[in-house]
């Protein structure tokens, strides 16, 4: 069983996954605030690979990308992050990051040696599954999930195929736009999860536009998780002592 199947095999137990972009503020912080989210409640963290067009994400994550990525962090830099990391955390860790970085990478050498390095998963936002049948053959050769994203306006069709072909869990896009919109979660959000809910077992895990501890528990009553980025990026930015991180992220599993 992997690890990311292990946090789900308690299906009463709903899971925390967290996100960080890696090297912001900055490498250093990076590896302080990763187990810190893992002391206080996280059960899975997204390592968000720095990209100069993320097209997914809300101005909190694109400004946390591009500090990284003036500072040099590449995805090489991001491999030696997880190495550093997994030396002291057991939970999942997965690389979330766009295809265009992969393919300079190359695929094989960026699956291999994120194996190598203790990584778990990859989410993708920019592969749909349509294009993915490369990279999941060979991320499934070393062991690696990869996961695909559903949206709130996807029709049967692609429900079915992604439910298919994702592993580990499915992310459930809460909201039409992109990380970090608004501060309410739509109101058809149940409706969502209970159609994807129709075609696979998979764990079913939502993101986008989760902030606070009543969202959380909202979600929670009708999927296996939840993600949280802009929040815990905004909180990283606007206190460096991350009390008020650290706050959140407990009373976030509190809710869970």
């Amino acid at each position: 069983m992997s690890r990311i199947e292990r946090v789900f095999e308690d299906r009463n137990k709903k899971a925390l996954i967290g996100y960080v972009t890696v090297g912001f503020p900055n490498i250093e912080s990076t590896l302080k605030i990763v187990p810190l989210l893992v002391e206080n409640g996280c059960d899975i963290i997204e390592l968000g690979i720095p990209f100069s067009d993320p097209l997914a994400d809300g101005p909190v994550i694109q400004k946390s990308s591009y500090e990284a990525l003036q500072q040099g962090v590449t995805t090489e830099k991001c491999i030696e992050v997880a190495i550093q990391l997994r030396k002291t955390i057991d939970v999942p860790l997965v690389f979330m990051g766009y295809y265009n970085p992969v393919l300079h990478y190359g695929p094989d050498r960026f699956c291999k040696d994120s194996a190598a390095a203790g990584i778990d998963g990859f989410i993708i936002p920019d592969l749909p599954p349509e294009e993915g049948v490369e990279l999941e053959s060979i991320a499934q050769t070393y062991g690696i999930d990869l996961i695909y994203l559903l949206a709130p306006t996807s029709g049967d069709d692609r429900i079915s195929i992604v439910a298919e072909k994702s592993q580990g869990f499915v992310y459930l896009v809460s909201l039409t736009g992109v990380t970090g919109s608004g501060t309410e979660l739509p109101p058809e959000l149940e409706e969502f999860v209970k159609r994807v809910r129709q075609k696979t077992s998979k764990p079913l895990c939502v993101g986008f536009g989760i902030t606070n501890p009543e969202q959380a528990r909202r979600v929670a009553s009708v999927a296996d998780g939840i993600i949280v980025g802009s929040r815990f990026i905004k909180l990283i930015e606007e206190d460096p002592s991350l009390s008020s991180l650290q706050s959140l992220v407990q009373s976030l599993k509190t809710a869970l």
